[in-house]
């Protein structure tokens, strides 16, 4: 959609050079980590505080010009593609620490800080933010998609960590949502509502988020098993024993030998679980010796424990480098992403299954996940252009969700709906999308928030 010749002059006056309609400009932020493509927007914004994001949100909003949200651009379902043309509003400009509130355990940020930011900020404060997707994610994307990560199972996700927001809705009007007291039963939880809308609401321009106390004590390890089905019921039987485990991580042979391959490493080429424990010097200990002996039960051996910091890091490292280290698997590739999350007396079936699933297709799909949540992932790699190898990934994402839905799980745990999942929304929730549709409509009656993404079309 061709932004109208008043729109670019009203935005190129507010702006200045933080307009661009240039070719370059609207390529670069026309980029997906994934397979989804899309045209590139019309222009590009950026903005340096909500003053400025209110007054483009009214300038489109009378023209009916879409405004797609973007932070890291390190989405994976094409949530920051510009489907219907329109802006992409860059907050990355937005990034100042705002207010550390270290006896509160609460800090307050602009959307574009990101989390490594964050944390290097807090490290004189003994408090660290904990939720750790893997990418240095920008935090205000990280809320729009509800973001997870790797220590979920002990300090949660978004959902969890964050406590108020400051929002710009399409029509430019900027709303609180939440507070700073440690809970409320006042009103409707606005800030639940816009923690995972993926930018279809508005745009956040604040964020308030909950800190934690560094751990006295860190401990982590790598642990390999003879079959996928023994790690990963090995999971489930820890986290049923009550065990507090900080980080649990699930990596198949697949996903083993990429890291052999691109970071140097020396891992046995099947499932391994990646730990770690939080904690004081004594219970640190403890806990990491009744996994040790849970662990051997189902076959668990070779523990290669990272005794320092630096240690801890090139494991975590490693982990969070899955992404770019399994497409070095088949040069060339792309891939279908996809990850769903079911109630832990399901994981180990759903993770046969999906494992199942890609071998009867013929593709490469190196499976990782949070399984101490239950939320685990496949990267399926394909050629790009190949359509047969495409149809197949996607019945495997397909079948995965299907199952998932079957046990009471869910067809995303983190990585959000976006354009990829769009079409599974109905399976999911039913009559609900009634709901959404009605919510989205009530803030945004032109609907140019995000068009085309979350909310799928009415059956």
């Amino acid at each position: 959609m061709p932004i109208p010749d008043q729109a670019a002059a009203a935005l190129g006056q507010l702006l200045g050079a933080r307009f661009s309609q240039s070719q370059a400009d609207r390529d670069l932020h026309n980029e997906s980590e994934t397979f989804h493509r899309a045209l590139p927007p019309e222009a590009v914004v950026w903005p340096v505080s909500t003053e400025e994001v209110s007054a483009v949100m009214r300038i489109c909003h009378q023209h009916r010009v879409p405004v797609i949200g973007w932070g890291t651009g390190t989405s994976l379902e094409g949530h920051a593609l510009a489907t219907q043309g329109g802006i992409v509003m860059d907050l990355m400009k937005m990034d100042r620490v705002l207010e550390v509130r270290a006896e509160d355990l609460q800090v307050s940020v602009q959307p574009g800080v990101t989390r490594e930011a964050l944390n290097l900020e807090l490290r004189a404060t003994g408090l660290f933010f904990p939720v750790d997707p893997g990418a240095n994610a920008s935090l205000g994307g990280m809320a729009a998609t509800r973001a997870s990560g790797t220590a979920a199972v002990r300090y949660g996700t978004m959902r969890d960590n964050v406590l108020a927001l400051e929002v710009v809705l399409a029509d430019g009007t900027v709303i609180r949502t939440g507070t700073r007291a440690a809970k409320s039963s006042a009103g409707y939880d606005l800030t639940g509502l816009f923690v995972g809308s993926e930018g279809t609401l508005g745009i956040i321009t604040e964020l308030t988020l909950r800190l934690h106390g560094q751990p006295e004590e860190v401990a982590a390890a790598v642990c390999a098993f003879a079959t996928l089905e023994a790690a990963v019921e090995c999971v489930t039987a820890t986290i049923q024993s009550g065990i507090p485990m900080a980080r649990i991580e699930f990596v198949d042979g697949d996903a083993a030998r990429a890291f052999n391959q691109y970071s140097g490493s020396q891992l046995h080429e099947g499932p391994h679980l990646m730990v770690e424990f939080h904690g004081s010097p004594t219970s640190v200990k403890d806990d990491a010796e009744r996994f040790g002996e849970l662990a051997s039960e189902f076959g668990g051996k070779g523990f290669d424990w990272a005794t320092t910091p630096e240690a801890r890091a090139a494991l975590w490292k490693m982990r969070h480098g899955a992404y770019r280290a399994c497409l070095a698997l088949r040069p060339g590739a792309t891939a279908v992403v996809t990850d769903v999350c079911v109630p832990m007396s399901h994981l180990a079936e759903a993770v046969a299954a999906a494992a199942a699933d890609i071998r009867s297709e013929g593709l490469l799909g190196p499976m990782v996940g949070h399984v101490g949540d239950g939320n685990f992932h496949s990267q399926l790699l394909i050629m790009p252009d190949n359509a047969e190898e495409l149809a197949a990934a996607k019945r495997v994402a397909l079948r995965m969700a299907e199952r998932a839905l079957a046990v009471g799980g869910t067809i995303t745990g983190e990585h959000g709906v976006g354009i990829g999942k769009r079409p599974l929304m109905h399976a999911q929730h039913g009559a609900a999308i009634g709901v959404m549709s009605a919510i989205k409509a009530a803030l945004d009656p032109e609907n140019i928030m995000n068009p085309g993404k979350l909310i799928p079309e009415p059956i």
